[in-house]
């Protein structure tokens, strides 16, 4: 069974009173001044990647997802392990990554939002 787990990512100094930290990443001491620390671990800022497309994750945001002992920004989340749904005009699949209209309890593709009087969209 694998278990989902979004975590907070925190960027901060690295501590000049206690002992070095060691990168989860790499291994390799952290002398930058700035650390990440994500999971309960410290990270160098090059060493925090998104297993899939290889985004720094402390420039994406602050936030991280695992599942299956993958770390992932939250647009590979979605796209891997999101839900799917349908467009509420066609009919047709939205995937869980892509940008949607929303109108009460319906959803729309972008291109499918439109007037139902005049059709503009």
């Amino acid at each position: 069974m694998t278990m989902d787990n979004k975590s907070q990512l925190t960027k901060t100094t690295g501590n000049n009173n206690g002992p070095p930290q060691e990168c989860a990443g790499c291994g390799k001491i952290i002398t930058e001044r700035f650390l990440l620390k994500a999971l309960d671990m410290f990270w160098h800022e090059d060493c925090l990647k998104c297993g899939c497309c290889d985004c720094r994750l402390g420039e994406v945001g602050s936030t991280l997802f695992t599942k299956a002992n993958l770390i992932l920004c939250r647009r590979d989340y979605l796209r891997l392990f999101g839900h799917t749904g349908y467009c509420s005009a066609c009919s047709k699949v939205i995937p869980a990554f892509e940008m949607v209209m929303r109108a009460r309890n319906n959803v729309y593709h972008l291109e499918c939002f439109a007037c139902q009087q005049c059709n503009h969209r």
